[in-house]
């Protein structure tokens, strides 16, 4: 996840077959041989064409199921946090966006997160995790000790 200086946060709007439409960070599958970390840094370049940040702490953990290619799957995510500067994503991103059901991309406020009527956010509780950390940032610590959420089934 990345968050810019003024707090807005990264998301990709994905569509999928269980929860269709919503709102997440960069990220996706692991390759074989790859850690959560290199994986997440790897698929941030890949959906954004930024190869100029690197995945801070570990933000986040937490399992869900999907659908990907018609083969059900139960993933379990490793969300990294990162700072950048806001901007969209750069180079022909177009393949990874249409192989991964990317439909747009956008910042948003940390207002914007908590908004109840917004599209529906992944990982859910993305305002709470978002919010902490900036304040840990805020106080001088480098985060929060990563959240593990544990299994979450789609709504």
């Amino acid at each position: 996840m990345v968050i810019d200086p003024d707090g807005a946060v990264f998301l990709l709007r994905s569509d999928n077959d269980e929860v269709g439409v919503h709102w997440s960070p960069p990220g996706g599958g692991i390759d074989p041989g790859e850690t959560p970390e290199q994986g997440a840094l790897r698929e941030l370049r890949e959906e954004t064409g930024w190869t100029d940040l690197s995945p801070g702490p570990l933000l986040c953990t937490w399992e869900h199921d999907f659908t990907r290619k018609g083969v059900p799957v139960r993933q379990s995510e490793h969300v990294y946090v990162t700072t950048g500067p806001r901007r969209g994503p750069v180079g022909d991103v177009s393949d990874a966006h249409a192989q991964d059901r990317i439909l747009d991309w956008r910042w948003w406020s940390e207002q914007e997160l908590a908004d109840p009527e917004a599209e529906a956010l992944w990982p859910p509780n993305l305002a709470e995790l978002v919010r902490d950390v900036r304040a840990a940032w805020a106080e001088g610590r480098p985060g929060t000790a990563p959240v593990h959420l544990g299994y979450l089934p789609n709504d």
